[in-house]
């Protein structure tokens, strides 16, 4: 559900006749664009797919095709990680009676489209197109390439083009969003490998002792560098792609599209048995520690 809870509310006769009624809803953290901007790709993906998934639903609605006539980010707010509305009252079921095209045109402050007017003297999507490209503008322009993998650049690309032009509707729009997390989860957009994990000793039933160490940018820890990953071969490209990294360690905490943590170090702490954890040593390290 991508609408704010009610979870009930109250009658007071006591009070003031405009706020005897009082509301009790769902707690959500407000949106900042800025904070958002620091969390990894993969949280941010989530925030716009489940944005598109209620868009898809406003489309569809059984009243009928439902647009939001304020939307901006502080109609919206966090709740356990997903994106909420929280304010139904401005919105509109309302369809555009029209005579022609002209008469369908949507307006936006640095862009304008003209729409189809059907035959029945409407303007068609009209509702759902509004929706979409204010979607574009405050959430996909700024939440999705940013730091995404290089691979899904080309993809991510085809959405901010066909939704900044509105060439997709909202039916499209989801399909490709879907396309994306699914070469995402099954790590179809990952170049092959060439046997990363021979360079680097793997110690299973073990993790290290939990310790501040270096940080990376969008990592899910402040305490040090903390990543999502495919598989271990993806987390010995990463380590490797790190000066400071000397080892990681492949956590059982996963992401919500079910891929792994990794935590990665710049140095050799003491092991700790754990016999769902496992610890990945690059060989250079060990022998300059022998040294």
């Amino acid at each position: 559900m991508s609408e704010v809870k009610l979870h009930g509310q109250c009658y007071d006769n006591s009070l003031d006749p405009e706020i005897r009624v009082i509301a009790m809803l769902e707690l959500g953290s407000p949106l900042e664009m800025i904070q958002l901007l620091q969390t990894p790709w993969e949280e941010r993906f989530k925030i716009c797919l489940s944005l598109v998934k209620l868009l898809f639903y406003l489309a569809h609605s059984p009243l009928g095709s439902i647009a939001l006539l304020d939307f901006q980010p502080r109609q919206f707010v966090m709740v356990d990680g997903n994106l909420k509305v929280t304010d139904m009252d401005d919105a509109s079921i309302e369809e555009r009676l029209c005579r022609e095209d002209n008469d369908c045109t949507l307006d936006f402050p640095a862009k304008s489209f003209i729409l189809n007017c059907t035959t029945a003297g409407k303007c068609e999507d009209l509702n759902e197109k509004k929706n979409l490209f204010n979607a574009y503008r405050y959430f996909f322009t700024y939440l999705l390439p940013h730091t995404a993998p290089t691979a899904l650049r080309p993809f991510l690309g085809d959405i901010l083009n066909t939704t900044g032009d509105l060439r997709y509707g909202i039916n499209e729009t989801l399909g490709a969003f879907e396309k994306v997390l699914h070469l995402y989860k099954l790590g179809l957009y990952l170049q092959k490998r060439h046997h990363l994990l021979k360079e680097y000793i793997t110690l299973k039933g073990f993790r290290t002792m939990e310790v501040q160490d270096y940080k990376c940018w969008l990592s899910y820890s402040h305490l040090g560098c903390v990543l999502s990953i495919h598989n271990t071969e993806d987390a010995a490209a990463m380590c490797n792609s790190q000066p400071q990294c000397q080892s990681f360690i492949v956590m059982q905490e996963r992401t919500w599209t079910g891929r792994q943590l990794a935590s990665f170090r710049s140095s050799l702490t003491d092991l700790i048995p754990d016999v769902n954890s496992a610890v990945y040593i690059k060989r250079s390290a060990t022998s300059r520690e022998r040294l």
